[in-house]
């Protein structure tokens, strides 16, 4: 039997080989139609995900902070849980010592710096009236001379009682953001004590199996090196203002406590924060001579020094793993986005993006990863 091929002529039906190539095509386009129309869904959420974010980009500045605190108390607090001690105690414990502290650096360092201030201008009291001014500035001279002559001039330019209810009224509501927003992070904080294993089990519990035990030693080594950096600081902050304030006493900087304690604080600015202390320092010892505004130089320059290569190597090791090229270009970026307030948490920020960084693309196991040891170890965050 000889075999026969079924063509169909120019103007004839389809054969069912065009048909089925006609059905193949067709059912192409429409999953190239449909997975477009995934992707410009995912891409929208992704735009609008932004966006949200960008404009709550307050809250989530606060959210952030208050993990990077509860990071920072975690392991006293576990500690102290393990000496039967409630969680909800051992909160209240750390905020009771802060709020201490504080106390302890009001009143050691504000009636020092206000009588500092009072011995600079040469008064016993300070003015509180235009006459009283206007009197003080014609029996001083010099750079106290300016400086009351131009507060004066400010007294002369105020608005009348009933002009200034408005801008106190603004000034109040200020104050009052403020302190919602320290009572936020603070709560934020001590909740996220109880909450952070809870939040963990929800993340792992839809993802596979074998990347859970990957997520959950990420987690908790982002947590350590948060906890380690901060507390570091704090040592940091502690010590740069106690020794810069003894230096300064001794070499007789004016306002030696002021700068001091300056120095101290802004040290949770990197790189900006000490060069600004310094400048600060220099500046200030050279209204009293050139010879105190060189030694301040060199005591600013000698206890940076000692901190960077003996301090800092000792008390944070490589608590975050980053080079002072990329702290530096993290602290500007995040000035820039976010403001002045969010530079504090540039480190920390870059941080996590190193850490994420190191594991999902250098393939680096968390587990493996030491932290150092920073007035507590790893093991006592350990539940």
């Amino acid at each position: 039997m000889s075999e026969r091929k079924v063509t169909s002529s120019p103007g004839g039906p389809p054969t069912s080989g065009q048909r089925e190539s006609a059905g193949g095509s067709s059912a192409n386009l429409g999953d190239t139609a449909r997975r477009a129309a995934v992707w410009g869904l995912v891409l929208l959420g992704i735009t609008v995900l932004a966006l949200a974010l960008w404009k709550l980009r307050l809250i989530v500045s606060l959210l952030f902070l208050a993990v990077v605190i509860s990071a920072a108390m975690r392991p006293g607090v576990d500690a102290l849980h393990r000496r039967r001690v409630p969680r909800v105690v051992g909160v209240a414990i750390h905020y009771a010592v802060l709020a201490a502290l504080f106390a302890l650096f009001v009143w050691l360092v504000v009636p020092r710096a206000l009588a500092q201030v009072e011995n600079a201008l040469g008064v016993t009291s300070l003015p509180t009236s235009a006459g009283a001014l206007k009197h003080a500035a014609n029996a001083s001279s010099g750079i106290k001379h300016d400086i009351l002559v131009g507060v004066q001039h400010w007294l002369g330019h105020l608005p009348s009682a009933s002009g200034l209810i408005r801008p106190g009224l603004q000034v109040g509501l200020q104050a009052f953001k403020v302190l919602v927003g320290i009572f936020f992070v603070f709560a934020t904080a001590a909740y996220w004590i109880f909450e952070r294993d809870r939040a963990v089990d929800l993340v792992c519990s839809v993802l596979p199996r074998p990347r859970r035990k990957l997520v959950r030693d990420t987690w908790t080594l982002i947590d350590l090196k948060l906890g380690a950096f901060v507390r570091g600081q704090i040592l940091l902050i502690v010590l740069v203002a106690v020794v810069l304030s003894l230096a300064f006493w001794a070499i007789g900087v004016p306002y030696w406590i002021l700068v001091g304690a300056f120095a101290g604080i802004v040290e949770i600015v990197p790189v900006i924060g000490p060069l600004s202390a310094g400048a600060l320092a220099v500046g200030a010892g050279l209204t009293a001579s050139v010879l105190v505004g060189i030694e301040a130089a060199i005591a600013v320059l000698a206890v940076r020094l000692l901190e960077d290569y003996l301090i800092m190597p000792r008390v944070l090791g490589d608590a975050v793993g980053l080079t002072p090229m990329v702290v530096l270009v993290s602290v500007a970026s995040v000035g820039i986005l976010f403001g002045g307030f969010a530079v504090i948490l540039a480190i920390p920020l870059a941080a996590v993006l190193a850490t994420l960084v190191d594991v999902i693309v250098r393939k680096r196991d968390p587990a493996e990863e030491e932290v150092p040891t920073v007035l507590f170890s790893a093991g006592d965050s350990e539940t």
